[in-house]
């Protein structure tokens, strides 16, 4: 036991003479790995899109949209969207025009448009669904600007070609490599020229479209 004691007691601490200074790691060092199955970069986007402009009170138009993408980089890339439809009268206005009340608002319908501009998609993002399928998707804000066609309800109240700024904000939820399913709410504000009231006025149309899009092949890499 003596022996025991007088070992313990002389016993060199040789582990602490072992430590290794590793450093800190700092928060821009750590990044997050994923693999990113379906790609954009250098490809082209071609999309079918119903649509539909609900938040009118007097029209309630469907509507139908064409768009091309050029995907330039993964987050940034071209987008050209063309669309046309109608606005129906809500039961708002046929009853605000109807004989007891007899006031026809001077509402405009939406017919067409072709807007311009850049797409930027921060985010991909993978989804487990029920731990049986994994699903990839990315979100994206998407600014473009061009010209919308709109007419009056009012037979004499004229056709407008109005100026439009539209962002909006979507999500593309890959099927497989080359299809994707969009969903996308845009808001087109327009700046028209009234024919009756001979005055240029402000319009928000807030469309919500949902469809599919093709891109191209994978360009080879060298």
């Amino acid at each position: 036991m003596l022996t025991m004691l007088l070992g313990l007691l002389f016993a060199q601490p040789a582990f602490s003479q072992d430590t290794v200074e590793i450093g800190v790691i700092r928060d821009e060092d750590v990044h997050v790995v994923q693999r990113m199955l379906y790609p954009k970069e250098s490809r082209s986007e071609l999309g079918l899109h119903v649509g539909v402009m609900p938040f009118d009170a007097y029209l309630w138009t469907p509507n139908l949209q064409l768009s091309y993408d050029n995907h330039f980089r993964e987050q940034l890339g071209f987008s050209l969207i063309a669309g046309g439809g109608w606005g129906f009268k809500t039961g708002a206005y046929r009853e605000l025009e109807a004989p007891s009340i007899g006031v026809a608002p001077y509402a405009f319908r939406y017919l067409g448009s072709l807007l311009g501009g850049l797409e930027w998609a921060p985010i991909y993002a993978k989804m487990n669904v029920d731990g049986a399928r994994v699903i990839h998707f990315d979100v994206y804000g998407v600014a473009r600007i061009g010209a919308s066609v709109e007419q009056s309800v009012i037979p004499s109240g004229g056709i407008a070609v109005a100026p439009t700024v539209s962002p909006g904000l979507g999500m593309r939820l890959f099927l497989g490599e080359r299809t994707a399913l969009r969903v996308e709410l845009r808001d087109d504000l327009l700046v028209e020229y009234r024919k009756i009231t001979q005055s240029t006025e402000f319009k928000q149309n807030a469309n919500v479209t949902v469809g599919l899009s093709t891109l191209s092949k994978r360009p080879e890499r060298r």
